[in-house]
């Protein structure tokens, strides 16, 4: 993978992990609620999710490709649209951010780690739009011609460790992540940010 790919890659998926969306509020809400540490547990759910619908999806496009070559030409288009309405959608975006309450029951037991963990992994393998978003984004960043699995683990370790990385900054946040969130134009601007990345990568897959 060349280096002018990852230029691309890096900023793009680091700045939409970092737009507020509901694993980065629930990561933000267990920080403040239970202690970055046990919220770990749920991380590790999230990362185990993020990971499981990457390896899928890619392997679902490389099946296409082997057996349908014409189809992922379309394939093609249809995933830059795809990408190019979701940035799209992100400039539109209000910036509104649902943050859950917080529990002030201090006598309240804190979540079993078992249960955070399956939280973190149900978010992420249950979102569909999660699923849509790397179908469409991690295709124009594998060479199909070489070995994928190669690629793959080196996309895994750069998304994981940028997932968790974006996670931690949000558990680790406390009040004065939510008072930044809270406010409109803040998250307006990350969005308008992300999605012009986004935007770019559709031109460019569509295009390729």
């Amino acid at each position: 993978m060349s280096l002018s790919t990852l230029s691309v890659f890096i900023p793009t998926f680091f700045l939409v992990s970092l737009t507020p969306g509901l694993c980065m509020t629930l990561s933000l809400s267990l920080g403040m609620t239970v202690g970055v540490r046990r919220a770990a547990w749920m991380m590790a759910g999230e990362l185990v999710g993020v990971a499981t619908v990457a390896v899928l999806s890619v392997v679902g496009v490389a099946t296409i490709l082997l057996r349908y070559p014409d189809i992922f030409t379309a394939f093609k288009v249809v995933g830059g649209a795809y990408l190019i309405w979701l940035g799209i959608e992100m400039w539109r975006s209000k910036g509104n951010l649902a943050i859950p309450e917080i529990n002030e029951d201090e006598d309240a037991p804190p979540p079993p780690r078992g249960q955070l963990a399956g939280q973190g992994l149900i978010t992420a393998i249950a979102n569909p739009k999660g699923w849509a978003f790397f179908i469409a984004l991690l295709p124009p960043f594998l060479n199909f011609d070489a070995p994928l699995a190669p690629q793959l683990t080196l996309l895994l370790s750069m998304i994981l460790t940028m997932e968790l990385t974006c996670l931690m900054l949000y558990a680790t946040g406390g009040s004065a992540a939510r008072s930044l969130l809270a406010k409109r134009s803040n998250v307006r601007v990350l969005n308008r940010i992300a999605g012009t990345l986004i935007i770019g990568v559709g031109i460019w897959l569509a295009l390729d």
